[in-house]
C-alpha cells in the first residue's frame, strides 16, 4: 500500500509518500509559506534531484492538490492517484480522547475540534489538512495519528499539577506532553536494538531539538514526560523557557507594561537557548561553534540547556526505580556529538561513560557508551513519518 503522510502547520505542509510494503520513502516535500506571498513546493522524487515550484497557495486545499500534482505529473511524477491507499495525518493535541491512533470519521474531526483550545495554532490547520485531502482523495481512508497519545499511559500523580481539582475537571488543565510519536518509535527501535523485550526495559527518551522533551518508558509505557498542557514546559529549548517560575509573568507585566500575549511572545519565541545567549542564536550548531571559540554567551545557553536535560534524566531514573538506557534523538540528540557529550559528562552518578569515537556518529544508529558504562547510552534517528505510515497501515490494511 502507498501511504500519504500529511503534517500541516498553520502556513506549512509537509508530506511524504511511504510504501508500506518496504517501508521506503518514495518521495518527500514541503509546501511553504502557504496563505503568504513567496509560496513554493519543495519536493524530492526518490533517486531524483529536489525540485521547486513557486506557485501561490492562498490555503491548504491549494497546497494539498499541489502536492497530489507533484506525486502524479507525467514528467516527475512517482504514483497514479488511485495508488495511494490512505493518508496518515500527524494532530498535535488529542486530549484525554484518544490514547491511540484512529481512522477519521466526522466523530473523530469533532473530537479534534473539541481540544482545539489545547493546541490553537496546531489542531486546526491539521483539520484543515484532514477537509483538503477529503476534498481531492474522496473515499480514500484517512488516520489521525496523535502527538499526545503515547503518553496518555501516565499514571495520575505526574499529569496532574499542583491546581484545584476542579479546573482539571472543568477544563482539563494537566501535563499532556508532545513530540509523542517520536517518543514511540524511538523507545521500540531501542528495544530492538537492545535485543530485549520493551516490557524488560527502563528507558529515558531525549528528543532534543528546536523543540525538546524527555520521556521515562518503563515496560513500553510513559510514565512521565518533560513538556506540560503545551510545548512550553520542561527543558530549555531553542526559543522556549521550559519549566519557569509562574510569578515570573506578572512580574514582567508590572516591570516592562507588557499584556499577557506580550509575556506569551517573549516565553514562546524569544527565550531559551536564543535568550540566554544574549539573542546569538536559537540555532544549536551555531551555539557549537561560539562555544567552542570560548564565547560566554554561548556557554552559558548551552551550559544551562545541558544540565536542564541531566536534571530530567536524574529524576525519570528515579521515577522508574533505575534506567537500562538513555536514547539521543531528534536534530540535536542525533547528531551533536558535541552536546551529547556535555549531557553525558553530568550522569557519572548512573556509572554512564561515553566512548568518545563513537560518540563522533551523526545521524545513525549506534551505541555510544563506553565498554564499562553501567547504562547503555545510544543514538536513534527518530522518523516519525514511518511511525505514522505504519499506523496507518495497520488501521487501513
Amino acid at each position: 500500500m502507498k501511504i500519504l503522510v500529511i503534517n500541516c502547520g498553520s502556513s506549512s505542509l509537509k508530506f511524504q509518500l511511504i510504501d508500506s510494503d518496504t517501508e521506503a520513502v518514495i518521495c518527500k516535500g514541503l509546501c511553504e509559506r502557504i496563505g503568504i506571498d513567496g509560496s513554493q513546493i519543495v519536493y524530492t522524487p526518490a533517486g531524483k534531484d529536489k525540485i521547486t515550484k513557486v506557485e501561490p497557495m492562498p490555503d491548504h486545499n491549494k497546497a494539498i492538490e499541489l502536492v497530489i500534482e507533484a506525486l502524479t505529473n507525467a514528467e516527475n511524477g512517482v504514483v497514479e492517484l488511485s495508488e495511494i491507499g490512505a493518508v496518515g495525518h500527524r494532530i498535535v493535541h488529542g486530549g484525554e480522547k484518544f490514547t491511540k491512533s484512529v481512522v477519521i470519521n466526522e466523530e473523530v474531526i469533532k473530537a479534534i475540534e473539541e481540544v482545539s483550545d489545547l493546541a490553537p495554532l496546531h489542531n486546526p490547520a491539521n483539520l484543515i489538512g484532514i477537509r483538503a485531502c477529503e476534498k481531492v482523495m474522496p473515499g480514500v481512508p484517512m488516520v489521525a495519528v496523535f502527538d499526545t497519545a503515547f503518553h496518555q499511559t501516565m499514571p495520575q500523580e505526574a499529569y496532574l499539577y499542583g491546581l484545584p481539582y476542579s479546573y482539571y475537571e472543568k477544563y482539563g488543565i494537566r501535563r499532556y506532553g508532545f513530540h509523542g510519536t517520536s517518543h514511540s518509535y524511538v523507545s521500540k527501535r531501542a528495544a530492538q536494538i537492545l535485543g530485549k523485550d520493551i516490557k524488560d526495559l527502563k528507558l529515558i527518551v531525549c528528543h532534543l531539538g528546536n523543540g525538546a522533551s524527555v520521556s521515562a518508558v518503563k515496560e513500553g509505557k510513559c510514565i512521565d514526560t518533560s513538556m506540560g498542557l503545551t510545548p512550553l514546559e520542561g527543558l530549555i529549548m531553542g526559543t522556549r523557557t521550559g519549566d519557569i517560575d509562574p510569578s515570573v509573568v506578572e512580574f514582567i507585566m508590572k516591570k516592562e507594561n507588557s499584556t499577557v500575549a506580550d509575556v506569551t511572545n517573549l516565553l514562546n519565541k524569544k527565550s531559551g537557548v536564543f535568550g540566554l545567549s544574549n539573542d546569538l542564536s536559537s540555532d544549536f550548531r551555531d551555539l557549537e561553534d561560539a562555544y567552542l571559540k570560548g564565547d560566554e554567551n554561548a556557554k552559558r545557553a548551552v551550559d544551562a540547556f545541558t544540565y536542564r536535560v541531566a536534571k530530567y534524566i536524574g529524576s525519570y531514573t528515579a521515577a522508574m526505580g533505575g534506567v537500562d538506557a538513555i536514547c539521543f534523538t531528534a536534530g540535536v540528540g542525533e547528531n551533536s556529538g558535541f552536546t551529547r557529550g556535555l549531557i553525558c559528562e553530568r550522569l557519572s552518578f548512573l556509572g554512564a561513560t561515553v566512548d568518545a569515537e563513537a560518540n563522533k556518529v551523526r545521524g545513525e544508529e549506534k551505541f555510544i557508551s563506553g565498554a564499562d558504562s553501567k547504562v547503555k547510552l545510544l543514538v536513534v534517528p527518530t522518523n516519525e513519518e514511518l511511525a505514522i505510515a505504519r499506523d496507518t497501515f495497520e488501521l487501513c490494511k
